[in-house]
């Protein structure tokens, strides 16, 4: 069912919003609307232009309480506001200070880290490169030269050059070491070199000692800037630790009082010469109105205007679903498709009985239908995820169509059909002939449903006051006579009854097609309206004829779309043959592998399909006959504000 909605208007001190906010709107659920574009007939009504104060320490609340190991401490609430934004601004003043420290160390300890990559190729010479690189009649030269290169360097030209090449390490792709010359071959040596792509690596005087001693010595500072670092992180952890119970309780407080702050974002304000007061206002269920106003009569701060003319003013109410807990998950269909408008019905009870029984007449089977009901239900229940709900309801249908149609995981012979086996059972009809049981009744199921829907639609137009479409559209009045006498008409025929007369019709299938043609003058005529035909005689001949045409056409296939229902639960027995079949069942000799496998293949599989052409009806047989879905959703301010 839809909840009814009142619009209402809140005012009173500027300076009380916050208390308003807290003391009421946090128990009552309201739909807050701009009160200065909605309240029209308001006069200097001005925009709240406050920076939110609490979104920065919220975010700080946030951040510390996300350091906090989960579940250790419990939300201190009785620490006040002026203190809680106090301690805030303490413990992020001494956490900068230890993140500054630690970024710092975190620099250094990538600086040593990336003096060691530099060092680590060259650990195999045995050298002081500090006093190497203060030679006064030699100089040398650190780096690393491609292996092709270097090994044309060796071949062609170590002869010819006055220098020596030490080795370090070498990899796939380069052999880093160091070359040596006298202080008058040095330039000859650097120009071979740097033709053959030699890459200068150069240390700082901070390398004392051979290059691996120098490297061993930087791992140390490495590990002992890492110790420093773990300090720092223990240091941080004791300052959230000690703060722990203050943080979660000043996260849970801030988070009430900047989402009550926001209010303002929708509110208005008035200034006059001796005050200053705020407006809200916006949607509210009849009920919540009711104790709302009930709670606040004796709160002289407080005045509530329940508006009753919303229509002139303040447009459409939202929409909130209040349906029993059983079809709760079915609202998730109506959401997909589009929340009801205020004047509509709210179908989601429909769907669920209707969604549930044609899926279970589509998919009977004893076993693979509880299977559905179980897995579904658990999933449910631990997880509340809405379409398990709804596969498991179907699931508990699947399983008592399959006792009517005596299937148990394929097996037709554990239990009786009580019912009829929908691969078997045939029907003789006039002019037809024989035809599967089946397909007739799914054929006849589809023309109560539809004549089902068309008195919904008569009901929503109604509560729409609209009468053009609830007396004479092809779903409205109109429609459900002709299509009624027409059912009748087939169903007494099928039966071996004599058909009504042609008087009868031309009267129940005559009179509703001068309703189709002519229902615009018509409803002219009731409304006692009078609206000039914009389009000529001619083109009003012609545009009847095709909208006529297409409704006959709507009323054939939207009929013969049920049929669906019987080709499924055909199918559902003779894919079910085929697994039994291959599993050897017939022979005597079952495999059972094959037997789970194949009922695994088939409930999936099978589920899925019948479950979309289940919802295509629904959606195009049904919802388009009645249900419009022009709806918005209720979103109270807390929850938007939470989300």
């Amino acid at each position: 069912m839809i909840v009814k909605m009142k619009f209402l208007s809140i005012s009173g001190p500027r300076d009380d919003i916050d208390r308003v906010c807290e003391v009421y709107l946090s128990k009552y659920e309201m739909q807050l609307e701009n009160a200065v574009t909605e309240l029209k007939t308001t006069d200097h009504l001005l925009p709240f232009v406050e920076v939110n104060p609490y979104r920065e320490p919220l975010a700080k609340a946030e951040q510390f309480a996300g350091l906090l190991p989960e579940g250790d401490f419990h939300a201190d609430l009785s620490i006040g506001t002026e203190e809680l934004l106090v301690m805030i601004r303490d413990v992020n003043h001494d956490y900068i200070e230890l993140t500054e420290r630690k970024e710092l160390l975190k620099k250094k300890r990538d600086e040593l880290i990336e003096k060691a990559t530099m060092l680590e190729p060259f650990r195999p010479l045995e050298m002081d490169i500090s006093k190497v690189m203060k030679y006064q009649h030699m100089q040398a030269r650190f780096g690393r030269i491609g292996v092709d290169y270097y090994r044309r360097l060796e071949k062609y030209l170590f002869e010819d050059l006055q220098a020596i090449f030490l080795e370090g390490t070498r990899n796939e792709n380069y052999v880093y070491g160091c070359y040596i010359a006298a202080n008058s071959d040095i330039g000859k040596a650097d120009s071979v070199l740097n033709s053959l792509h030699f890459e200068r690596i150069t240390f700082t005087g901070e390398c004392v000692g051979t290059p691996a001693a120098a490297y061993d010595s930087i791992q140390k500072d490495i590990e002992s800037v890492k110790e420093e670092i773990e300090k720092v992180d223990e240091e941080i952890l004791h300052l959230m630790n000690s703060h722990g119970a203050q943080l979660l309780g000043a996260r849970k407080r801030l988070d009430t009082l900047a989402m009550n702050f926001d209010v303002r974002k929708k509110a208005a304000r008035m200034e006059d010469e001796q005050s200053e007061s705020y407006i809200l206002c916006g949607w509210m269920s009849e009920e919540d109105v009711e104790a709302f106003t009930k709670e606040a009569e004796k709160d002289d701060k407080v005045f509530i205007m329940v508006e009753e003319d919303r229509q002139k003013f303040f447009g459409d109410p939202p929409t909130k679903l209040k349906n029993p807990r059983f079809f709760k998950p079915f609202e998730m269909f109506i959401k997909m498709y589009g929340l009801p408008a205020h004047d509509e019905m709210d179908p989601t009870i429909f769907v669920a009985l209707t969604y549930t029984f044609i899926f279970g007449a589509m998919f009977g089977d004893v076993g693979q239908g509880l299977c559905l009901f179980a897995g579904g239900g658990l999933l449910y229940l631990l997880k509340k995820i809405n379409l398990a709900g709804i596969i498991s309801v179907a699931g508990l249908f699947s399983a008592f169509f399959g006792f009517m149609f005596g299937s148990v995981f394929g097996f037709e012979d554990i239990i009786e059909a009580r019912w009829l086996r929908p691969a078997e059972a045939m029907t003789n009809l006039p002019f037809i002939g024989q035809l599967n049981t089946v397909f007739v009744i799914a054929i006849a199921f589809g023309m109560a449903l539809n004549l089902l829907v068309m008195l919904f639609h008569i009901v929503n137009a109604a509560r729409s006051h609209d009468m053009e479409n609830m007396l004479f559209s092809h779903n409205g009045l109109a429609g459900f006579i002709f299509y009624g006498f027409l059912a009748l008409t087939v169903v007494l025929y099928m039966t071996g009854h004599p058909a009504p007369g042609n008087i009868l019709m031309v009267i129940f299938l005559g009179g509703p097609v001068l309703c189709f043609i002519f229902k615009e003058p018509l409803a002219n005529l009731v409304t006692r309206q009078q609206k000039k035909m914009e389009e000529g005689k001619v083109m009003f001949v012609v545009q009847a004829f095709f909208e006529l045409f297409e409704t006959m056409l709507s009323y054939f296939s939207n009929t013969l779309s049920y049929v669906r229902v019987g080709a499924f639960a055909v199918s559902h027995a003779a894919m079910m043959e085929v697994v039994l079949m291959l599993s050897g069942v017939s022979e005597g000799n079952p495999n059972w592998i094959v037997v789970v496998l194949g009922n695994i293949f088939v409930c999936g599989l099978e589920g899925l399909i019948v479950g979309i052409q289940v919802l295509r009806l629904e959606y195009y047989e049904m919802f388009s006959r009645f249900y419009k879905g022009s709806g918005r959703e209720f979103q109270p301010f807390n929850k938007q504000s939470k989300s």
